[in-house]
């Protein structure tokens, strides 16, 4: 029975100090993860809208309005989480980011910013978590399928199999046509709030 207690003892005390010492990496480690993930959401933003001196919390962002507005438009497979102003030196507003997640990933959750100008035009998107499939969905995070989403008018966007026709029509992944319309409706997603907020003007 002594044996049965000091064994119970010591597996107690090595729980308690392997706690302490998570307890104590976490709070170690926890600043700088908090560092590094404010860095990579400032790069994107930097990436979707390189003419921008400075971005800024959206004030009207509503996020319960935002997805509402994305699922009536179709795209209840993307939450939008957040949205920013892009302005100018002046402090003029150049446009918005959006901030993405699509839960129709092929290997889970795909998040990404998107910059859409005041004047309708998508500025392309930066990705800050994917975990698609090596050399296959993980194109979406390559030039030659994110350049698709560049320069062009911030309208409803559709996926092609075949060689896109018109600047609205996104060529697939080959192989990944999952991931493809799963960045492709997150995109779209944005757009339908962009939209929202800026009375149509994507379509003018």
């Amino acid at each position: 029975m002594n044996k049965l207690v000091k064994d119970a003892l010591v597996l107690t005390a090595i729980t308690l100090v392997s706690g302490l010492a998570l307890g104590a990496v976490y709070e170690i480690t926890k600043e700088p993860i908090a560092q590094a993930s404010e860095a990579a959401t400032q790069e994107a933003y930097r990436t979707v809208f390189p003419d921008a001196a400075s971005f800024e919390e959206y004030a009207e962002f509503d996020a319960d309005m935002a997805n509402e507005i994305a699922a009536s438009a179709g795209y209840s497979g993307a939450e939008i989480t957040d949205t920013m102003t892009a302005l100018d030196g002046d402090g003029n507003l150049l446009g918005y980011v959006f901030n993405v997640v699509s839960h129709e990933g092929y290997g889970g959750d795909i998040a990404f910013s998107m910059g859409v100008t005041t004047d309708g035009v998508l500025n392309g998107y930066s990705i800050t978590s994917i975990s698609e499939t090596a050399g296959l969905g993980m194109k979406a995070n390559e030039d030659g399928f994110m350049s698709q989403f560049q320069n062009i008018p911030a309208e409803t966007l559709t996926v092609t199999k075949q060689t896109a026709a018109s600047e609205t029509e996104i060529e697939a992944i080959s192989g990944a046509t999952i991931t493809s319309n799963a960045v492709t409706n997150g995109v779209n997603a944005g757009i339908a709030y962009f939209t929202s907020i800026e009375g149509g003007a994507a379509d003018e």
